[in-house]
């Protein structure tokens, strides 16, 4: 992919993301690198559980050549290791002065969504080399972690990359990976992460239900961080906000159509528009007694509601089905 060099309108909606936004998304992205065993009811594999021989020797594991692996790190070579061993969330590389992780997310072809279907096909890259390039390297953690996806790019690519990427400039990229916390996009070299809360002004279920894997999309920059190669990218900022003028066209007590977007024990969600949802709460739907809401509604169904308030700020509406106000 090449990246755009413009501007996105109206630029002046940029805000780049606070620390707290940034230490949400890691942690997630730290979870989601584990891989929970959704199965088996475990949220971290046990870190022995690892498919390589373990011996006395192999509990020795050398320690990487810092020095060497922060030298191929910044200039963004392109490098080959053997795979020695794999988990549930990727493989274990290792060479003579490096070693590491490569996250399941970062090996070009995920196919595996499945537990066994995931580690037959992880157990294949034992005893083969691959391809790869550094896309975190932190010596005061002990932790280098490899993608084969990003050695698909030139040498050198990531810095140029990271040079000529400025916040507010409008990318193109490919999906490349749809986790629970976000949606991956490819820039050419570098992947950028579009948080779940930055792919609608509405409310989104998962991501998967706004983009797909092999997507081309155009994407907005809204920050950035060189030294552990991280891009934070926003789809709904190409958008205007419909909460920003949401006053302006509705009232309360307006009465007006709207789509059901998903059925819940305690109400409905219910679309006014692209990016404007709200909740009518159960005590505001009137039912023959004994009748199950979900029994009642489907998504996508159109029906009539009462705009009860309207909330911009906290990007909050409440609805009602008792259309009467009397």
């Amino acid at each position: 992919m090449v990246v755009a060099t413009q501007n996105a309108p109206q630029e002046e909606r940029l805000t780049a993301p606070d620390e707290s936004w940034w230490e949400s998304v890691l942690a997630d992205e730290e979870r989601f690198t584990h891989v929970r065993n959704r199965t088996h009811g475990e949220s971290n594999p046990p870190a022995e559980k690892t498919n390589r021989p373990r011996n006395e020797e192999e509990a020795q594991q050398p320690q990487p050549d810092w020095d060497y692996a922060t030298g191929v790190y910044k200039q963004d070579q392109i490098i080959t290791l053997a795979v020695s061993g794999y988990n549930r969330g990727g493989l274990l590389v290792e060479g003579q002065r490096l070693n590491g992780f490569v996250p399941y997310s970062h090996l070009v072809e995920m196919t595996c969504e499945v537990e066994p279907q995931r580690e037959s096909f992880l157990a294949k890259f034992v005893g083969n080399q691959i391809r790869l390039k550094i896309i975190e390297c932190v010596p005061e953690e002990g932790r280098i972690v490899f993608s084969e996806r990003a050695a698909r790019a030139d040498a050198g690519k990531r810095t140029q990359i990271f040079t000529d990427l400025q916040p507010g400039q409008v990318v193109s990229g490919e999906v490349t990976n749809i986790t629970d916390f976000g949606v991956f996009i490819d820039l050419g070299g570098v992947e950028g992460l579009i948080h779940i809360s930055e792919l609608s002004w509405g409310r989104v279920i998962h991501p998967s239900h706004v983009l797909k894997l092999g997507q081309n999309i155009k994407v907005q920059v809204i920050d950035i961080l060189p030294e552990r190669c991280r891009i934070a990218l926003s789809l709904k900022r190409l958008q205007a906000n419909p909460w920003q003028s949401a006053k302006e066209r509705f009232a309360v007590n307006d009465i007006v159509p709207a789509t059901i977007t998903s059925v819940v024990s305690f109400g409905i969600f219910a679309r006014l528009e692209e990016g404007l949802e709200g909740l009518v709460h159960a005590s505001e739907i009137d039912l023959p007694e004994g009748t199950l809401i979900r029994n009642a509604f489907q998504a996508n169904q159109t029906v009539d509601v009462r705009i009860l308030h309207i909330d911009p700020e906290h990007q909050r509406l409440g609805l009602s089905m008792q259309l009467d106000t009397h």
